[in-house]
């Protein structure tokens, strides 16, 4: 039998993918992949075409991609010891293969021959954006260094990778390792916590064999004791844990950080860039570390006023409601008394939208807009008609307007131990347009850690869960409806800083009435949210905006200045306190101070690249889908003629052009960033 992770189907085979069959896999398509690229450093240099350079490196890799992003999607959902022991036998060869690529002298001479003819010089369109960005990948990753320096830049991608990958399994494990339970005698301490919550603890501690209600640092556990738990000290524990993750052995991440940023930065001045920002940024809408900084800062300006507000604000409230003088918080205490000022100042409280969330009812209700928007309809296999890697996972299938099957996707909603957390969007097959004038399917995937079923109750999610899923399926979109024939270039294969914004757009529906109407319905009654409780959801949307604001500002700055001043981080002891100090301006004032999250920021450092030196694209994005969104709002929020306009100009397009070509194309203009200062109120 061939080996399951060599098989292309595109029902992947999940059940079959064992750990046992990841070596030999990997090995297999790194072998046929260096036969490949050997085959291109054999074309005579008299003899180049665009088929036989450019578009066979393109086809030199697909099979060893599709083969590693089965692998690595597995350890992202399915950790387990021999999985894990595999991926790191195979990961240094894996790595050091992409490394090497554009560091082969005699691959880089025919792609380099075929640019300077006349050919190259008549191509158009995708095929002219492909052999420009190739150009500028090569010349980026150091084609153009001596061999010495090639060397090096190989083994520092390497070693990236396996520094990253550590990194992110302390995350993962630390997280994993926590876990508090309440006893039945102490159950009066679980004053505060919301029935959902507190059913989800019980049926936690009972998974275990455990009596009472067991809490964990997995997201829909950790964030309503933090918001709503009456008892301090238990709030504190929890707290406290998971500001220590990554932080203490055996899973202290501080060398991964220092050794990950020398690294970083010895590989930008290999590229000739004054640091790790530079190398980074030059091809992304920023273009350069200062400007990032400068955008990032001019937030910061923007929100120093109402941050400080908002902080002495809520220290007055507290003293307010306990008797007590004005002073700081602890860091455990922030979250439980801005839920009881808002509740108190717009007589919401967020738990109160639950029973309005079912996650099925979520799920359909973003399936109807796509419908309305984009003209698309999906549809859910039957469970068990197609295999998966979980029992919850669902699988679905994508049409558009014309009926075509554009792609198929697998959800996973919920926390598991031997998953990661956060939510994520990735892609597994890319299809698209053929030579031959037919379209394949694509498919891809999202993952989240959402509030998971309680018995017979369905999951009933927060808001911010709801936003979180259509943020994903943004994500997904612009994978499944891409319509550029040069897979590289297709779906999210785009600049960091523009790749946010089909997300974060698709957010904007879970906040207009017409939207919600389609799918915020009582579990139970099927009523939609009441009127009062739509308009203080609506009143209280920019409740602490400063202070949301500046938490993006403080992990866009941290990071820059990781990455743009390393030498004042790196080699100097814990990163912590330096870091802490240079960001305090933009953290809540507490008592005790809270570290910042660099030794858990996976973001930043559970991946060679991922988004060091590019955290602000989240603020950058938002900029964009925030004034783009404004062209729904003035046209029809279920348009489907400007939907259809975005899929033509954003969605289907991927990388085929610049991206603020892209942007441009769809509202008639540059982004104005007055239309997220308006949203946010936060406008002068």
């Amino acid at each position: 039998m061939s080996n399951p992770y060599l098989r292309d189907d595109f029902r992947i085979r999940w059940p079959e993918l064992t750990a046992n069959h990841v070596v030999p896999a990997v090995d297999a398509a790194l072998a046929r992949a260096e036969a490949a690229l050997a085959a291109i450093t054999a074309v005579d240099l008299a003899a180049v075409t665009f088929d036989n350079t450019f578009l066979a490196l393109e086809r030199a890799t697909e099979e060893l991609n599709l083969v590693w992003g089965k692998v690595g999607h597995q350890q992202s959902v399915a950790d387990e010891p021999a999985l894990r022991a595999a991926h790191s036998e195979v990961l240094p060869r894996v790595t050091a293969f992409y490394a090497r690529i554009p560091l082969n002298p005699a691959l880089w001479a025919r792609l380099r021959a075929f640019a300077a003819t006349p050919a190259a010089a008549a191509l158009t369109g995708v095929q002219r954006r492909f052999l420009e960005e190739t150009v500028k990948d090569f010349r980026d990753a150091g084609a153009d260094l001596p061999a010495e320096a090639r060397a090096r830049l190989e083994a520092l991608q390497t070693e990236m990778a396996q520094v990253a990958q550590k990194f992110g399994e302390n995350v993962l494990d630390a997280t994993n390792a926590w876990q508090l339970v309440i006893p039945p005698a102490e159950e009066a301490r679980l004053e505060g916590l919301p029935p959902q919550a507190k059913a989800a603890a019980r049926r936690s501690a009972e998974a275990k064999g455990l009596e009472g209600w067991r809490f964990t640092l997995h997201q829909p556990s950790l964030e309503p004791v933090l918001m709503h738990l009456r008892d301090a000290e238990i709030r504190r524990q929890i707290w406290a844990a998971s500001a220590a993750v990554g932080s203490r052995a055996p899973h202290d991440n501080a060398p991964q950080i220092e050794r990950l940023l020398q690294l970083r930065a010895e590989k930008a001045k290999l590229l000739g860039q004054e640091h790790f920002a530079d190398s980074v940024l030059r091809r992304r809408m920023a273009g350069q570390g200062a400007r990032a900084l400068a955008f990032v800062e001019d937030f910061r300006h923007r929100c120093l006023a109402p941050f400080a507000r908002e902080t002495g604000e809520l220290e007055e409230f507290r003293a307010t409601q306990t008797g007590e003088p004005v002073r700081r918080l602890a860091p455990w205490d922030v979250a439980f008394w801005a839920e009881r000022l808002r509740q108190a100042s717009y007589q919401f409280d967020e738990e109160a939208l639950r029973p309005y969330l079912p996650m099925d009812r979520v799920i359909a209700g973003l399936f109807e807009i796509a419908g309305r928007v984009f003209g698309l309809r999906i549809q859910e296999s039957a469970p068990g008609t197609v295999p998966v890697w979980h029992q919850e996972v669902r699988f679905y299938e994508m049409h558009d307007r014309a009926g075509r099957h554009v792609g198929s996707f697998y959800a996973d909603w919920h926390p598991r131990e031997s998953k990661r957390g956060g939510a994520w969007m990735n892609y597994l097959i890319t299809g698209g347009p053929q030579p031959d004038g037919s379209r394949l399917p694509h498919l891809g995937l999202i993952c989240g850690n959402m509030t998971p079923p309680a018995g017979d109750r369905p999951a009933l999610l927060t808001h911010r869960e709801v936003e979180t899923i259509f943020h994903e399926f943004g994500h997904l979109l612009h994978h499944l409806l891409g319509e550029v024939p040069i897979k590289s270039l297709n779906g999210v294969n785009v600049a960091w800083d523009f790749v946010e914004l089909p997300s974060q757009i698709l957010e904007n529906w879970t906040w207009e009435r017409e939207g919600l109407d389609l799918f915020a319905r009582h579990h139970e009654t099927g009523a939609p949210i009441p009127e009062e409780l739509f308009r203080r959801m609506q009143a209280a949307r920019n409740f602490r905006a400063a202070s949301a604001t500046m938490r993006q500002v403080a992990f866009g700055k941290l990071d820059l200045l990781l990455h743009m001043h390393t030498a004042d981080y790196a080699g100097a002891g814990d990163v912590e306190p330096r870091l802490r100090a240079a960001v305090a301006d933009c953290l809540v004032p507490t008592e005790p101070p809270a570290p910042t999250i660099v030794k858990r920021f996976t973001h930043l450092f559970g991946d060679p690249v991922g988004y060091a030196a590019g955290y602000y694209s989240y603020k950058w994005a938002e900029v964009l889908e925030a004034d783009a969104f404004t062209r729904f709002q003035r046209e029809g929020i279920f348009n489907g003629q400007v939907g259809a306009e975005f899929v033509r100009c954003i969605l289907s397009r991927g990388n085929a052009e610049d991206p603020a070509v892209l942007f441009r194309s769809f509202l008639g203009r540059d982004p104005d960033p007055q239309a997220l200062l308006r949203r946010c109120g936060l406008a002068a």
